[in-house]
């Protein structure tokens, strides 16, 4: 800082980086007599410069506060809720009314620059993150596993439908071989079975008595047999007319 008559101003910080929506702190404090004028900090400098406190301006509705309130070496400011368009750099000017009563700048500080903090440019970011990637690895998990669940179940099906256009085939084919084959009655197994008998030859014989060999019929296929029914026998017996 600048000395004149006794009178410095310092400005200690060089740098502060901020993160988003804290409250950040500005530090200015002055020794010895100066003349008659006030403490403003201004942000930028030149012609483009913005005054962000002024020593006889008090708005209370304003994010800059004095640390210290009243005193005339601690020009100490905070200001709230830091954004991004905050950024730049601040300095702490004195000034002093001319003998025209015009304000001359006496002493200015060094000047202190303000960045953002890039590593927490919004509140709670980190937690937010882990939780976030804990979210879409649990997504991604079950994804997978319904995708596995589906190609099983695929596979599953796939094995039983052979088998079972087989077994609906055979099922209706099975009906009309084992129907369509089968004797109605017994008078039918009769006939069949005196076809094979000797043929009467004389009249003499017809008091003998012609028998036919008692044998099983072929068991009925299971479509068209009841549960627990056996073969049924059949005997031809043939008497001569008296």
């Amino acid at each position: 800082a600048q000395v004149c008559q006794g009178f410095s101003l310092q400005q200690p910080q060089a740098k502060v980086s901020v993160a988003v929506g804290e409250t950040f702190t500005l530090r200015c404090t002055t020794t010895g007599i100066a003349g008659a004028g006030p403490v403003r900090w201004l942000k930028g400098w030149g012609k483009c410069n913005k005054t962000i406190y002024d020593q006889r301006t008090k708005d209370p509705f304003s994010r800059v506060t004095r640390a210290v309130n009243e005193s005339n070496t601690d020009f100490t400011i905070h200001i709230k809720n830091f954004q991004p368009n905050d950024v730049g750099t601040y300095y702490c000017v004195k000034f002093v009314r001319g003998e025209t009563g015009e304000e001359k700048v006496s002493q200015c500080g060094s000047g202190t620059e303000v960045s953002v903090h890039e590593t927490a440019l919004v509140p709670g970011m980190g937690p937010a993150a882990v939780v976030l990637c804990f979210l879409l690895l649990l997504l991604l998990g079950l994804f997978v596993a319904l995708c596995l669940f589906r190609r099983k179940h695929q596979g599953r099906v796939g094995s039983l439908c052979p088998a079972r256009t087989v077994a609906m085939g055979s099922c209706s084919s099975v009906p009309l071989q084992c129907c369509a084959g089968t004797p109605s009655t017994p008078s039918e197994v009769l006939d069949a079975e005196s076809s094979h008998l000797p043929s009467q030859q004389s009249s003499k014989e017809e008091n003998d008595i012609h028998y036919a060999d008692l044998q099983p019929l072929p068991p009925a296929p299971r479509c068209s047999r009841s549960p627990g029914t056996a073969p049924t026998e059949y005997a031809s017996l043939r008497v001569a007319a008296k």
